[in-house]
C-alpha cells in the first residue's frame, strides 16, 4: 500500500510548538464549540488567554498514553491528560494554538504538493481547496485514477484536512471533508466523496 507523509497524524497536529508559554488562566469564556464526530464529543473551548481541546479517542488509536503526554509537553502544551475513555485533553496558550494551526496548514499544503507533483500518484493533475480545507476540487486523469490505488492519496489528504478542521473549532456540525473529482480532459465531475462517511462505507 502506498503511504503518504501523514502516518503520524497526531504528531503532525502537535509538531509546530517550540515555545512554552505560561499565561495566567482566565475564567471568562469567549467561545465554546462542540462537535460530534462518529458519536464522540469534540470540544474546543477558547477563553481569553488559552485554548482547551478535548479530542476523541479515535484520533489516538496508535499512540500510548506516555507517548501522547510526552509529545505534547515537548511541544509547549501547558497541560495534557489522557482520559479514561481514551479521549485526550489539551490546554495551551492562544499563541501555541495559532502555531499548531499554521504548521497543520503547512502539512495540508505539502500533502497536496505530494499528490500533484510527487512520483507515487500519477493521476492527480491539480488540487485546489477552500480556505478552511473542507472542500477540495481535484483534477485527475480519469483512466489513470480508476486503474490505480491513488484513492489512498485522497484518504491521506482527507485525514490531514480533518485534523486541521478539528483544531480550528470552527464547525459545530459533524466533520465533513468534501472532495470533488474532475476529469482533466472533459472538465466534467466524475464523483464527489465525503470524509469520513463515504470512506467508512468503502471499508
Amino acid at each position: 500500500m502506498k503511504k503518504l507523509v501523514l502516518v503520524s497524524l497526531a504528531a503532525l497536529a502537535l509538531a509546530a510548538c517550540g515555545d512554552k508559554e505560561s499565561a495566567q488562566d482566565q475564567k471568562q469564556t469567549e467561545e465554546n464549540v462542540k462537535k460530534e464526530e462518529n458519536g464522540e464529543k469534540l470540544v474546543v473551548d477558547k477563553n481569553l488567554t488559552n485554548v482547551e481541546l478535548t479530542l476523541p479517542a479515535s484520533f489516538f488509536e496508535d499512540q500510548s498514553k506516555e507517548q501522547i503526554e510526552e509529545d505534547a509537553k515537548q511541544k509547549g502544551i501547558k497541560e495534557v491528560k489522557v482520559n479514561e475513555d481514551g479521549s485526550v485533553y489539551y490546554k495551551m496558550s492562544k499563541a501555541t494554538h495559532k502555531e499548531i494551526l499554521a504548521e497543520m496548514k503547512k502539512g495540508v499544503e505539502e500533502t497536496i504538493d505530494t499528490l500533484v507533483n510527487g512520483e507515487d500518484f500519477a493521476s492527480f493533475k491539480d488540487i485546489s481547496a477552500n480556505k478552511d480545507f473542507t472542500k477540495f476540487m481535484i483534477t485527475v486523469n480519469q483512466a489513470a485514477y480508476e486503474g490505480s490505488f491513488d484513492g489512498f492519496g485522497l484518504f491521506g489528504l482527507a485525514i490531514v484536512a480533518a485534523y486541521y478542521d478539528t483544531f480550528t473549532g470552527n464547525h459545530k456540525d459533524n466533520l465533513n471533508i468534501e472532495m470533488t473529482l474532475i476529469d482533466d480532459t472533459t472538465g466534467e465531475t466524475i464523483e464527489t466523496v465525503n470524509f469520513p462517511e463515504d470512506f467508512n462505507d468503502k471499508q
